[in-house]
């Protein structure tokens, strides 16, 4: 129960950095600016409390090309992610991004050659008519810039996800999400300089929830696995949706259209459907972590 609450309130609070994401933008904060402060708060969170408890020494590691590689994989998912949000209405822009496990299992078969039986293809068959539904390629309900945008940040999730497999063999997650963080500040640097802006208190207030919700909301999903296995916490991360329906109702007066509220459940029982076989599988025959949800794959 711990562990099913800690995953609810990470998974809350990335759903309220969502939410100040497209606040901010509709501020007047531009995705360059939103990238940095982000990152730039969980560098100075995570120095700040490395500090205190006198664990520095964590953070060095012997993988720096590792790191930059994710980083730079971190920066590209990062940038179309949070571009979706500023594009896309909540729900749906969540909704994209649970696409990612859909993405894994096709990464790994390509990546992996990890063989794949009927069940998950099957679930990747309906995942991806989930995503027709709510698309409607062609029509005008979703800009066809964010929806592209959304599917290809849940693209890379899923290849980073496949990354830090390897490189969390080696490597604490407070080190790979301070490096995250200090190479993505190093590399906007240059673009704040030059399109970073003056802003008002609210703006500010904004940009620094950004922060400080996302890294919360990493900590919190991550502490949420000292405690309780992934494949029986994976379930509360599809509550992001029920959160971005409600802020999105609640601060932007978006409610999705019919075409989402059936599109979702098929993009969501997808990413459970996969969950649930590779739990199967782990029973019978332990392996490895899988790259999105952690559970043994074989």
């Amino acid at each position: 129960m711990l562990a099913l609450g800690l995953r609810l309130a990470g998974i809350g609070a990335m759903a309220g950095m969502g939410a100040l994401i497209k606040a901010a933008g509709v501020q007047g904060a531009n995705l360059v600016e939103i990238i940095f402060w982000r990152q730039a708060a969980s560098v100075v969170l995570i120095l700040a409390w490395v500090l205190a408890t006198g664990t520095l020494s964590s953070l060095a590691t012997k993988r720096p090309k590792a790191h930059f590689t994710r980083s730079f994989y971190g920066m590209v998912g990062m940038t179309l992610n949070f571009g979706a949000l500023l594009l896309l209405p909540l729900a749906e822009a969540v909704t994209m991004s649970f696409s990612a496990p859909i993405f894994a299992v096709v990464l790994s078969v390509l990546l992996l050659g990890e063989k794949v039986h009927a069940w998950r293809w099957g679930a990747v068959a309906a995942g991806f008519v989930g995503v027709l539904v709510i698309a409607q390629p062609g029509g005008d309900h979703l800009p066809l810039v964010g929806a592209a945008a959304g599917l290809a940040g849940a693209f890379m999730i899923a290849l980073i996800s496949i990354h830090l497999r390897d490189l969390t063999r080696t490597e604490q997650s407070l080190t790979i999400v301070f490096w995250f963080g200090a190479v993505t500040v190093i590399c906007a640097l240059p673009l704040m300089l030059a399109m970073g802006q003056a802003h008002n208190g609210l703006e500010w207030l904004l940009l620094a929830g950004i922060g400080v919700a996302g890294t919360i909301g990493q900590i919190l999903i991550t502490l949420a696995l000292r405690y309780g296995k992934v494949s029986s916490v994976i379930v509360m991360d599809y509550s992001g949706l029920v959160w971005a329906t409600l802020l999105g109702w609640l601060i932007f007066s978006d409610l999705p259209p019919l075409t989402t509220w059936i599109g979702a459940p098929l993009v969501v029982g997808a990413g459970l459907v996969i969950a649930w076989r590779e739990q199967i599988r782990a029973r019978r025959k332990p392996i490895e972590p899988h790259p999105i949800t952690g559970t043994e794959i074989r």
